[in-house]
């Protein structure tokens, strides 16, 4: 469902809308995938280059080394290039990670994944610029965030990132793959002491609210931690249920450990201040909330993907300023958006603001977005999900 919220300057997008192909500004994908079984030849030539370049690779290398939102979108990358080797040889190949984010990555839904040791496997690295200037020669495969269209098939949009690598990939390679979508991995929750912990001082019992106010662009992007308390007070008297908000900040210069702090009872809201969490831990704790309210940064993709034990995860909404909604989620279900019009016309005409190297429109602010709305939305998921 997709809705103009009360407040007439943002939009709400629930993770479950299927945006029609008439309805986005679309490159379509030149066949109907529903009319196409796995493994069948696509009716458009294949890249034979790239098909030649692949063919008799035995394994793939994650060489993602930069920024962690990037990264985990462009992780269907890999999938989709797993899957067509498995199909072309008859067996999974071996995924293996290199980089600063070796440790998250190790715990992904795709198969055969360990971390590097010595091979004498040919391989294809899927890498960004980072990755291929520090890995050297090869065989790469780019992924470029501001390269792959926002695909139309079967009367379908795919705006979202993963879909979009995923398909432009499965479009080269001339293979109608697997996936149907969501198109990007998941990962998974580990025993972690530092979420034991907060389980044993009763911080994840009852509602419990993760809020991600670390940003690597607080200029545009960093929505407050007051916002996001007023919102989690406003949910606690909608839910008339005692909330627990984690406020997840980043790292200080100061620190060189996490630092927890917790203030005191506000009614039915207790707070407590997260600071420089790792993204691994991270993985690990946001799977165990019920709701996580973060700005269009990784670790919201992070808490997107990210599974408890069990395989289920909290409903996670992004607050949207100057980019497209659409494009900079993951393509699941539970993750949803709050966008400003500038955000809206960004989804809507498949445009970035960098790429396409747009002024700064004056309707990007996130104050715009209140907190009243953000408790609205929230409210009503979490009274779907009970």
């Amino acid at each position: 469902m997709t809705t103009q919220a009360a407040e007439p300057d943002i939009w709400c997008h629930d993770g479950q809308t299927r945006y029609l192909a008439g309805d986005l500004h679309t490159t379509p994908l030149g066949y109907d995938r529903h009319d196409l079984d796995v493994g069948q030849q696509l009716p458009l030539p294949s890249s034979v280059d790239l098909v030649a370049r692949l063919a008799d690779c035995t394994q793939i290398e994650i060489a993602l080394h930069g920024k962690l939102g990037d990264s985990l979108l462009a992780l269907a990358a890999v999938r989709a290039t797993a899957e067509w080797l498995a199909l072309r040889r008859g067996t999974p190949v071996r995924v293996t990670v290199t980089g600063p984010h070796t440790a998250l990555f190790a715990r992904t839904s795709l198969p055969r994944l360990d971390v590097l040791g010595p091979s004498d496997h040919r391989q294809v690295m899927i890498a960004d610029r980072e990755g291929a200037t520090t890995r050297g020669p090869g065989t790469y495969l780019i992924c470029d965030p501001a390269a792959p269209p926002c695909w139309s098939t079967d009367g379908q949009a795919h705006p979202d990132l993963p879909a979009r690598h995923y398909l432009a990939l499965e479009r080269r390679l001339g293979v109608r793959l697997p996936a149907t979508g969501p198109f990007t991995p998941l990962l998974y929750a580990r025993s972690n002491a530092k979420v034991h912990q907060l389980h044993t001082a009763h911080w994840l019992d009852g509602l419990t609210i993760a809020a991600i106010t670390a940003t690597s662009w607080p200029q545009l992007k960093d929505y407050g931690a007051d916002r996001f308390t007023e919102a989690a007070e406003r949910i606690a008297r909608h839910t008339h249920a005692p909330v627990r908000l984690l406020l997840i900040g980043a790292k200080t210069d100061a620190d060189t450990q996490t630092t927890a702090r917790a203030e005191p009872p506000r009614g039915n809201l207790q707070i407590l201040h997260l600071d420089g969490m790792p993204a691994e831990d991270l993985a690990d704790l946001l799977p165990q909330t019920d709701l996580v309210l973060g700005n269009d940064t990784g670790l919201t993709h992070l808490a997107a993907l990210a599974r408890n034990p069990n395989g289920a995860g909290p409903h996670v909404i992004g607050l949207y300023a100057r980019h497209s909604h659409s494009k900079w989620r993951t393509g699941l279900p539970h993750h949803h958006a709050i966008a400003t019009p500038a955000s809206e016309r960004m989804h809507q005409g498949d445009l970035c603001p960098v790429r396409d190297h747009l002024d700064q429109p004056t309707d990007t602010d996130l104050t715009a977005i209140t907190p009243a709305a953000v408790a609205d939305l929230a409210t009503r998921l979490l009274a779907g999900r009970r």
